[in-house]
């Protein structure tokens, strides 16, 4: 892993007595790496992270990880509602939805778990607290979105994946039965609609079924996560 070092101002302290405990990953949803490091180093807008992650693997620093940076904005996790207060935010090159969204590099990908462990490594963040900047904000932000490898990641021993073997307690049919377990899981169910806190579960956890309506198959995805995380 390249690791370069572009600080950027936009900073702050952390809450005295805070420990870091999640770990939130974004696209940087714009045209160029260039772009988007100019933007997260400018202190006009106000925006950083603590990594950038580049689609040939190079990972610049911005950010030192005892700081505050300003990437998660308005959500909330886990009951957590200033996430930037606890957490590391890793931006991944990718222009995005809005831009052309496409599949992320290999070289990419490794990066970003080489990096990933070892933030863990440093920080004391449950597998249940590594998230989608979209499973945070479910209402207005959707990456990294569908095709980000989450299950490589989490073969790689970072965050969770739906155990394939693993048996979910019955499905009723409602929507009441699912979004208890969304909230047991981590989302906030005060910040945003039942279908959007759906579809950030499902670019997440079950790509295969964005757009889709809840079904049996969710609940059981759902019960494999609580199980993993103990919630």
């Amino acid at each position: 892993m390249a690791l370069r070092d572009r600080p950027s101002p936009n900073h702050g302290p952390r809450p005295e007595g805070t420990s870091v405990d999640i770990l939130v990953l974004h696209y940087t949803g714009m045209l160029s790496a260039e772009a988007a490091l100019d933007r997260l180093c400018d202190p006009a807008a106000e925006v950083s992270a603590h990594y950038v992650v580049e689609e040939d693997g190079t990972v610049w620093r911005l950010v030192g990880e005892g700081r505050r940076a300003w990437h998660a904005g308005r959500g909330a996790w886990g009951g957590a509602q200033d996430v930037n207060n606890r957490s590391i935010g890793v931006e991944i090159v990718n222009p995005g939805h809005e831009y052309g969204y496409r599949p992320f590099p290999q070289a990419q990908m490794q990066a970003v778990i080489e990096l990933c462990r070892g933030i863990l490594a440093r920080q004391p963040i449950p597998a249940g607290n590594v998230i989608a900047h979209s499973d945070m904000a479910p209402a207005r932000k959707q990456d990294p979105g569908e095709l980000f490898d989450w299950p490589g990641l989490a073969r790689a021993g970072i965050g969770l994946w739906p155990a394939t073997d693993a048996r979910g307690t019955a499905w009723d049919g409602g929507e009441a039965q699912v979004a208890a377990l969304l909230a047991r899981l981590g989302y906030d169910p005060a910040i945003a609609s039942f279908t959007e806190t759906l579809i950030a579960f499902q670019r997440h956890w079950h790509p295969e079924a964005l757009g889709q309506p809840a079904d049996a198959e969710t609940v059981r995805r759902l019960h494999s996560l609580l199980a993993q995380s103990g919630r």
